[in-house]
């Protein structure tokens, strides 16, 4: 067991490093990445959700009011398909400043407020494709919304603003996560059992408790920032990511639980996209591995936030198999 959790954390360290030395490179956002390994688990036999037959790698934390700055900055300098929302600027006090916008259409440029650390919110699912279809482009900065930044990639949507029903390409590099790429992430523990025997916690703190809500305890374990009772803060309700430093997922991931929902490509009741996590708004039930919900690819509000999905870096793969090879060879050592 202590094996495979030190290989796990090597990969998903090495991915982080890999892909942020990338970044920092030649590319404006970093976004550290989790390695969600253990191909072929079973699904959650009380949900039917979880199975995931390949490696891939999910967004550590949602992504952020910077990371969504910077998008902006690249090709939002007029705006064509709406990514930003002027209730971003500080008038919602609910979220408080979040993001400026200064001068005109056609000069448009955006600064994060306060450290940008809080998730972005007043997304849509076409927000997160977009963006999404950027990072798979590798985040060129065009100043304009088309088909080489925004517009295909992971989805090709070609100035689609209603619709919103795109699957994502079989070739994408970054997408927004299927709702079992997002479950697992949240709610698998490959050792919830012991030496390597899986399985799934009611919540994505690690836990089949109700989580506590304390900003004062954010540094104890199975923490987050949700409704119970009482707000986690006295507003604005934002927390920043990783706040809850002690209450990752069994994959390293934060704010799975809590904070903000997170967008899915998950296609329900036909015109819907699915929403998981729940938010800092919302009971524990909101939070539950139990709970599916959804919305209109169109809404933006300030519940919504979204993380990304990208392909594993290969030294991740590598790690994670012979950390398997390492267990079996311990398992059939005699002790």
């Amino acid at each position: 067991m202590k094996v495979q959790t030190i290989i796990s954390s090597v990969a998903a360290a090495l991915a982080v490093f890999y892909l942020g030395s990338v970044a920092q490179a030649s590319q404006p956002v970093t976004i550290a990445i989790s390695t969600v390994g253990n191909a072929g688990n079973a699904a959650d036999p009380s949900t039917g959700y979880g199975s995931v037959g390949y490696t891939f790698g999910i967004g550590t934390y949602d992504v952020t009011l910077t990371q969504y700055t910077a998008f902006l900055n690249a090709v939002a300098q007029t705006d064509t398909y709406g990514l930003y929302n002027s209730n971003l600027d500080g008038r919602d006090s609910k979220i408080g400043g979040c993001i400026a916008q200064s001068g005109v259409s056609g000069s448009y440029t955006y600064s994060a407020m306060g450290d940008g650390q809080r998730p972005v919110t007043y997304v849509s699912w076409f927000d997160a494709a977009r963006f999404t279809n950027w990072l798979s482009n590798g985040q060129p900065v065009t100043h304009v919304e088309d088909a080489t930044t925004t517009e295909t990639g992971a989805y090709t949507l070609n100035g689609d603003l209603t619709n919103g029903m795109e699957a994502k390409s079989a070739n994408a590099q970054w997408w927004i996560p299927s709702e079992d790429e997002w479950y697992k992430a949240a709610y698998y523990d490959p050792n919830q059992g012991g030496l390597g025997v899986g399985g799934y916690w009611s919540y994505a703190t690690r836990s089949n408790t109700v989580p506590g809500n304390s900003w004062a305890n954010r540094t104890l374990a199975n923490e987050a920032n949700y409704l119970n009772g009482g707000f986690t803060l006295s507003g604005p309700y934002l927390t920043d990511v990783g706040a809850f430093t002690n209450s990752a997922s069994a994959y390293g991931t934060y704010d799975q639980a809590g904070n903000v929902w997170n967008w899915s490509d998950a296609s329900i009741s036909g015109s819907h996209r699915g929403l998981r996590g729940g938010s800092w708004n919302d009971d524990s039930g909101g939070l539950r591995s139990s709970y599916r919900g959804d919305d209109i690819p169109t809404n933006e509000n300030y519940l919504i936030g979204f993380r990304v999905a990208t392909v594993p870096e290969p030294s991740s793969i590598m790690l994670i198999g012979l950390g398997g090879i390492l267990l079996a060879a311990l398992r059939s050592k005699p002790f």
